[in-house]
């Protein structure tokens, strides 16, 4: 009897000690669920200093995907000043025909040099920009701008309106829009989705990833006229506890006829742009 009790005991803790874990975990599951997957926390702009870089590369490609050559900005972005300023340096764009080859260094965009604004729709005023040249560079330096003003918008603009894992359509970003002079961009829809949490720089992050298909695009400068649609796509982690950015990245397809000032025939030209944008210390 004595032996049949002791052997009971043990398979009696045998199966405590399997099934606790599972028990525990299960707690804990939930206890993330209930915590950080019920509901976004009212992300807003940081009033601290942060401080990041972007990197964009433009690779250019006919409709067959043949390589005809491939570009590089890269600008240090400061977040958070006084009056809610933001604040550009270093802004280098570098040029290369060959696919395999890395970057030179590249060309500084002086005029970028401490430009500084309050991101706003204001930024898509000519006027905004009366300091950059003409030429297709300044409208790389451009995009910049808006690139990083729109994952800004992605990251804070939206929470209350987000549930896990259900599409949210903007509503307010719709139709044509100018741009600052030199052409036009037609939003078809954007989509925004809370898909659940991760850690960057070990910071617990909400991951919260967009999209924007069909849109149509139109350019016009001195020498050259674009047409075409682009399709855009990505994902941003925003810190739960310090509500920045902690990492995002941005990709494009954009398809375009191009109309170049002394040539007889039109070109088609296909773009993916890949965009980085990092934390700095």
């Amino acid at each position: 009897m004595e032996k049949k009790l002791k052997s009971g005991m043990a398979v009696s803790l045998l199966i405590l000690f399997v099934i606790s874990p599972f028990v525990s975990w299960g707690q804990s599951e939930k206890e993330v669920v209930k915590k950080y997957l019920q509901k976004l926390p009212n992300f807003q702009i940081s009033h601290t200093i942060q401080k990041y870089r972007m990197t964009a590369v433009y690779t250019n490609l006919d409709l067959y995907g043949n390589f005809t050559g491939k570009i590089k900005i890269t600008g240090d972005y400061t977040q958070g000043l006084e009056n809610g300023f933001v604040r550009w340096t270093n802004v280098f764009i570098s040029n290369s025909n060959n696919f395999s080859e890395s970057f030179s260094p590249g060309t500084k965009q002086t005029y970028m040099e401490d430009f500084n604004y309050i991101p706003s729709p204001k930024m898509l005023d000519a006027e905004s920009f009366k300091s950059f040249p003409a030429g297709t560079d300044a409208v790389i330096a451009r995009n910049l701008v808006w690139d990083m003003m729109a994952i800004e918008q992605f990251a804070w603009d939206f929470t209350d309106s987000l549930r896990l894992n259900k599409t949210y359509r903007i509503p307010q970003i719709t139709g044509t829009f100018n741009m600052a002079n030199i052409g036009t961009y037609a939003h078809n829809e954007v989509q925004v989705c809370w898909t659940g949490i991760s850690a960057i720089h070990n910071e617990l992050c909400a991951v919260i990833e967009y999209r924007a298909l069909d849109n149509k695009i139109e350019l016009s400068m001195t020498g050259f006229k674009t047409k075409g649609t682009e399709q855009y796509w990505g994902t941003t982690w925003v810190s739960y506890k310090a509500k920045s950015i902690e990492a995002a990245v941005m990709y494009s397809g954009t398809i375009q006829e191009m109309d170049i000032q002394g040539m007889k025939d039109k070109l088609l030209v296909k773009t993916i742009r890949d965009i980085r944008v990092e934390k700095l210390p």
